[in-house]
């Protein structure tokens, strides 16, 4: 094996040693062995809602525990298989789209029919937000999809999106709790946010909101969307009862697993892994020279985890993990150190590509340009998948039932290269 295959290995088999932390059915299973769920009282019923990247998983290591009164899953197509005793629909992500709407108008009526004596047991994961779009009265379908394109195509981290998100939604930011009142309601949360905060996770539908409107119109200003937004949802955000306002947000949040534990569990299969001391965040540039500044250490391994950001300023397809990896390998190439860098998230897909990152080494731009490919056109157009399709770096899993952000690997070697 030459060293270049020993350096790629090495990123992949670690990688998926964060990934196989991730798994779902496993954390689920862990938190009903540690922690009691409430008893429905006397002629209520006990109701499960997984909702999610994850769904698929969490509802069926779920279902091997409890006996819902119903079971209602809701997760994107790609993850999507039938859960014996549950019922299953499928929604649009990143996009949210109709059968989405519909997802999120049977979940809310389930919810809304529950009683004092009932309980709520909801399973939550990452990419639950985009898929259950519940318009605000006055709102659309068409007026959420326009602003999640608007966000995403922004810059703005996922805090700051679902704060918008928040604001527009009935059953983001407490809304699904506030539906099911008066019945309890427990969730199981695994985190695709740096900092598990349960409130961003999916835009906390059973927790309170991040912040008010008067947050979100600032946040819209700011990223200079205001004047692209539809009429009726700046007339929302102006002049529509604030969702911060509304009955507080009453349940049992439980965070089952995320990021962190992923990258801890990567540290734990190789003696060699150093854990670089904070999240990959902000924009790829600035995550770039982060992991840039690794190059100067000697050989071994460097570990990170989080979530980066990308402005669409050109017409290429891409994504976050798919643009990082390509900035690392152009950026490297002055270095003349010989390395292995991947970035992918854990859900098998970054941004509208069917690609969950992109593995690259210190040969990536010699296979791009014989391939026929100016990397520096290609980045300046946010066409990383393409320049990654070219120099055959393009990392591809498929959908993988489960989503706690994104992780990187960087695994340095031991000599120059020429």
């Amino acid at each position: 094996m030459s060293e270049t295959e020993f350096l790629r290995a090495t990123c992949t088999s670690l990688f998926q040693a964060g990934l196989d932390a991730a798994d779902p059915a496993d954390a689920v299973r862990r938190a009903l062995r540690l922690g009691k769920l409430p008893e429905p009282g006397r002629g209520g019923g006990l109701y499960l809602a997984a909702i999610g990247k994850a769904a698929i998983g969490m509802a069926g290591a779920a279902m091997t525990v409890l006996s819902p009164t119903r079971a209602l899953v809701v997760t994107n197509r790609e993850n999507a298989a039938q859960v014996p005793g549950a019922e299953v629909m499928v929604a649009g992500h990143p996009e949210p789209d109709a059968e989405g709407a519909e997802a999120a108008c049977a979940l809310e009526a389930m919810a809304g029919a529950l009683g004092a004596e009932d309980v709520l047991f909801v399973l939550v994961s990452g990419g639950a937000s985009a898929m259950l779009p519940a318009p605000r009265a006055g709102l659309t379908l068409d007026d959420e999809i326009a602003v999640n394109r608007l966000l995403l195509a922004s810059g703005a981290d996922i805090t700051q999106t679902n704060i918008v998100r928040q604001a527009l939604s009935r059953l983001k930011g407490g809304g699904l709790t506030r539906a099911a009142a008066p019945a309890r309601v427990v969730a199981l949360i695994l985190s695709d946010v740096v900092g598990d905060d349960p409130r961003v996770v999916a835009s906390g539908p059973t927790a309170p909101p991040i912040a008010d409107q008067a947050v979100a119109r600032d946040l819209l200003h700011a990223l200079d969307l205001w004047p692209d937004l539809p009429e009726l949802v700046r007339s929302t955000l102006l002049n529509a009862p604030d969702t911060a306002h509304m009955p507080p947000v009453q349940a049992d949040n439980r965070v089952i697993g995320g990021n962190a534990a992923s990258v801890a569990a990567m540290a734990a299969a190789t003696a060699s892994a150093r854990v670089h001391d904070a999240p990959l965040m902000g924009d790829v540039a600035d995550a770039a020279r982060v992991v840039l500044s690794h190059f100067e250490d000697s050989e071994g391994v460097v570990l990170f985890g989080g979530e980066t950001t990308v402005r669409l300023d050109g017409h290429g397809r891409g994504g976050r993990n798919q643009e990082l990896a390509l900035r690392v390998a152009m950026e490297a190439a002055g270095t003349g150190r010989s390395f292995a860098f991947l970035s992918a998230g854990t859900d098998g897909r970054d941004g509208p590509t069917d690609a969950a990152g992109g593995l690259v080494d210190h040969g990536t731009l010699a296979r791009l340009e014989a391939a026929g490919g100016d990397a520096c056109a290609l980045l300046s157009d946010n066409d990383s998948n393409r320049a990654l399709c070219l120099s055959g770096d393009l990392w591809i899993t498929g959908a993988t039932g489960t989503n706690v952000a994104d992780l990187q690997v960087l695994a340095l070697g031991s000599r120059a290269t020429g």
